[in-house]
């Protein structure tokens, strides 16, 4: 049996947003532990944990000199600030919905 972890055990995130465009910063509570992110951490396994968000695509960028990655989910944001009928237009809160995504324990 693999262990598995939720990313908010070992990871912290901001959220913000361009129009229909959600952005996503994930950071390492410790550093070390980068390199297991950038391995486990995959846009592919994002837009799956995003799928009922329905995003016509997910970017990673990697930026490595912060030790963060950044996703960009395009579409995410139920049409924007101006007209998204949701609570959270901007979409603050889906930081904790990534957060809440089980990856593989560090190695």
């Amino acid at each position: 049996m693999n262990a598995t972890v939720i990313l908010a055990e070992h990871a912290h995130a901001r959220a913000g947003d361009k129009g229909n465009i959600l952005s996503i910063a994930v950071f390492p509570l410790d550093t070390a532990h980068y390199e297991w992110l950038r391995r486990e951490l995959t846009a592919e396994r994002v837009a799956e944990h995003f799928a009922s968000r329905r995003p016509a695509r997910v970017r990673r960028h990697e930026i490595d000199s912060l030790k963060a990655l950044n996703f960009v989910l395009e579409d995410a944001l139920e049409g924007g600030v101006n007209r998204s009928p949701g609570l959270d237009r901007h979409g603050k809160s889906l930081s904790y919905l990534l957060l809440s995504m089980r990856l593989p324990a560090p190695g």
